[in-house]
Formats: C-alpha cells, sequence, structure tokens
C-alpha cells in the first residue's frame, strides 16, 4: 500500500492499455494516483499494467470487459468498490474508429460504436459522478473529437457519437459543478497513434510543424484543463484552422472529397 493509495487518490480509465488512453494512465502515475485500467484487451491490459508498477510506486489494478455491453458500468462500479478503489478522477477515454460509407451490413459496428462512445460513457459519468457528489469533489473528463464539429463523410457514426459527448459534457457539467465535480470534454484534432497511414517521413514533419500531436502531449495539456476546471478543451493548431475551413466549403465539394478518401484505393 503506497502513501498515495492512503491518501485516496485513484483514477480510473477506460481503454487505459495504449495509444491516449496508456498515456493518460502513465500521466496520471507520474503524479501518485492508483489507477484502475478497464478495457477488452486483456494482455495489452497486462501489460500495460506490468509497465506501469515498474516505472511508478502505484498501485495498478484491471479488469477486461466489453464495455460497449449492457450493465458494463456498473460492473465497473462493484468491480472500483470490491478493490476499495473508488475514483475521484474518470476519464472515459475508450473508443473505436471505422471508415466506411454506411451499408446495412456497418449496422453491427455501428450498434457497437453508439453503445460504447454515448452508452457506456453516459452510464459511468452517472455512477461514479453520484460519488464524486456524495464526497463534494471529483473530476470527469470525456473524450470527443475535432470530427464532433464537422462533417465528416466515412466516419459518420463516430462524429455523430462524439457530438453527443461533446453535447452531454457541457450539459452534464452545469449539473455537477454545484457540488464541487468538474466534467470536461476533450475533443482532440490529429494525434499520432498510428491510426493514419503515414510514412515516417511525413508523420515527422506533420509533428514537428504541429499538424500531429503526441498522445503524451495530449494527456498533459487535457488534465492540466481538466484541472483548471474547463468545460471543453479543444487543443492544438489544427483545431483553429480545420472547422473553419470546412464551413467554408460548399456542400457539394465535401460530397466529392469524401467519395475519393474513402473510395482512394478503388
Amino acid at each position: 500500500m503506497t502513501e498515495e493509495t492512503i491518501n485516496g487518490r485513484v483514477a480510473l480509465v477506460t481503454g487505459g492499455s495504449s495509444g491516449i488512453g496508456l498515456a493518460f494512465a502513465r500521466q496520471l502515475a507520474s503524479e501518485g494516483y492508483s489507477l484502475a485500467l478497464a478495457g477488452n484487451r486483456a494482455e495489452e491490459l497486462a501489460e500495460a499494467a506490468e509497465g506501469l508498477r515498474k516505472e511508478f510506486p502505484v498501485r495498478v489494478e484491471t479488469l477486461c470487459l466489453d464495455l460497449a455491453s449492457s450493465g458494463a458500468a456498473e460492473r465497473v462500479l462493484d468491480w472500483c468498490e470490491g478493490l476499495d478503489l473508488i475514483p475521484d478522477t474518470l476519464v472515459n477515454n475508450a473508443g473505436m474508429f471505422f471508415m466506411e460509407y454506411l451499408t446495412p451490413s456497418s449496422l453491427g459496428k455501428v450498434r457497437t460504436m453508439m453503445h460504447l462512445h454515448m452508452d457506456a460513457v453516459t452510464e459511468l459519468c452517472i455512477l461514479l459522478g453520484a460519488r464524486m457528489k456524495e464526497r463534494g469533489s471529483g473530476c470527469i473528463l470525456n473524450v470527443s473529437s475535432m470530427t464532433a464539429r464537422i462533417p465528416a463523410p466515412g466516419i459518420a457514426i463516430y462524429s455523430a457519437t462524439k457530438a453527443y459527448l461533446k453535447s452531454f459534457g457541457r450539459s452534464f457539467s452545469y449539473e455537477m459543478r454545484p457540488f464541487g465535480v468538474t466534467v470536461t470534454t476533450l475533443c482532440p484534432s490529429a494525434v499520432d497513434t498510428g491510426l493514419y497511414p503515414l510514412g515516417d517521413g511525413l508523420r515527422k514533419i506533420l509533428r514537428r510543424i504541429g499538424i500531429i500531436r503526441s498522445p503524451e502531449w495530449l494527456a498533459r495539456r487535457a488534465l492540466r484543463g481538466m484541472r483548471h476546471g474547463r468545460r471543453m478543451i479543444c487543443p492544438g493548431l489544427t483545431n483553429w484552422l480545420l472547422p473553419p475551413l470546412v464551413a467554408l466549403l460548399p456542400a457539394r465539394l465535401i460530397d466529392r472529397l469524401g467519395l475519393r478518401w474513402i473510395y482512394r484505393g478503388s
């Protein structure tokens, strides 16, 4: 049992085994938080936990489950209570991504994404937010996306569910602030997580000029803003430039750009 655990600083990070989620976990561990990591990849979770324990003197527990399944939020809360790890910080980071024009064959992925991005986040906010209200303090950080602000052909469900998080987070923050609980919505632009099929040379250039940012940079910015009580964080140069630019484009051009992007390989 570490001093940090005794002091009760506990963070729950969903999707905390890789990418942005692992960057959040590492940053929180470096600040002395005990960690509860939840996700659906058992091997990655185990590896992440082992690495975090070796690097930082904190408690790290993991739960492998499908957060998109019915009742997942209640199972997460029961697990935390069973371990006596009730989070005072919740980072709703878990997500999925696919890029295609929607057809009936997409419905399985569509339902999973909607459950994961909207239902799981909403339920965790309500359940863990109630515990935070009882204590009179706590921080919630929900990861949305810059695409919540722009039309995004090919990722229509992704951008729509992220727009839900943006709207929900803003309203929920006003419900929770009087009880000492802050709710922050993060809308990142391009983050270097391997999602984008770029060559090493182009990737380095885009990172150097700030078009793409590292997960570590994003985690630091997001957690700093969360602690300052910011309701919305839209970091990065692309967040400033792209949405106003897209707003100026004719709708027909967006149609054509979407088709070209999705079917560029055919």
